[in-house]
């Protein structure tokens, strides 16, 4: 059995991403399609006196005409104590600071020229913090086949990567048709994610923050937890449509 999961690679990413890079034995990361302006992939959110609130990494020259491997980083450092101090002043006071901030700002201080390169080092060492298993693969140094696209370049992937079972976010269910996974021999199938909540310091709950807030809030043993709050269902559009006729 190999199951595989496919995304492009986000900025300390919302929990619901890391249960995903879980549930797969291999994660590939996308980092060969062309970026997205005002996405997740150099921004995200944090509670800044419980108000969310984006922090964004600079990028030089960066273009939807261009594809993420393909884009760099603001050379200058100041970004980086910025951002370190932004985090350190609005967590100081979480009951993990002291576990987590250490690995946050090593992170943050990762000395790279290219994004995809300081968000794959991102992905795989909050991976091992937190005890996740999954294999790796940078899309841009392996298949050779970015002249296809949507779910055909991902089907591919799967049969160069002998998958047996696809497995994606909720989001991209109508994205995908299962029988045409299935004739290739491969399972398609959708993390469904339990309602996550835990203690934070604001009014009222807000779902769907960086891990960054997660874990300073959990720790790495509460987040492991978390992190284990989802089910893998069956889905595609040929499940999708025939539930709509019936």
């Amino acid at each position: 059995m190999n199951t595989l999961a496919i995304m492009q690679p986000y900025f300390f990413p919302y929990i619901g991403y890391w249960q995903l890079i879980r549930a797969a034995d291999r994660f590939v990361i996308l980092d060969d399609v062309n970026y997205i302006n005002r996405g997740w992939v150099n921004r995200n959110r944090i509670l800044v006196n419980g108000v969310p609130t984006f922090v964004t990494v600079p990028l030089a020259h960066a273009s939807q005409n261009k594809h993420i491997c393909d884009i760099g980083l603001q050379p200058e450092s100041y970004w980086r104590r910025k951002l370190v101090r932004s985090i350190e002043t609005t967590y100081r006071r979480a009951p993990y600071f002291e576990e987590v901030f250490p690995l946050i700002e090593r992170l943050i201080a990762y000395e790279v020229d290219g994004l995809a390169g300081y968000l794959a080092n991102q992905l795989k060492a909050l991976s091992a913090f937190l005890g996740i298993e999954t294999e790796w693969v940078l899309s841009s140094r392996c298949y050779g086949n970015g002249h296809l696209v949507g779910q055909q370049r991902i089907r591919d992937i799967c049969i160069a990567e002998h998958a047996s079972t696809y497995v994606n976010l909720p989001g991209g269910q109508s994205l995908y048709d299962a029988m045409a996974f299935q004739h290739s021999g491969i399972a398609l199938r959708f993390l469904k994610p339990m309602a996550i909540s835990y203690r934070q310091r604001a009014a009222e709950f807000v779902p769907n923050l960086s891990l960054i807030d997660v874990l300073m809030e959990n720790g790495r043993s509460g987040t492991q937890e978390l992190l284990g709050a989802y089910q893998l269902v069956e889905g595609g559009q040929s499940e999708a449509l025939a539930a709509a006729v019936g």
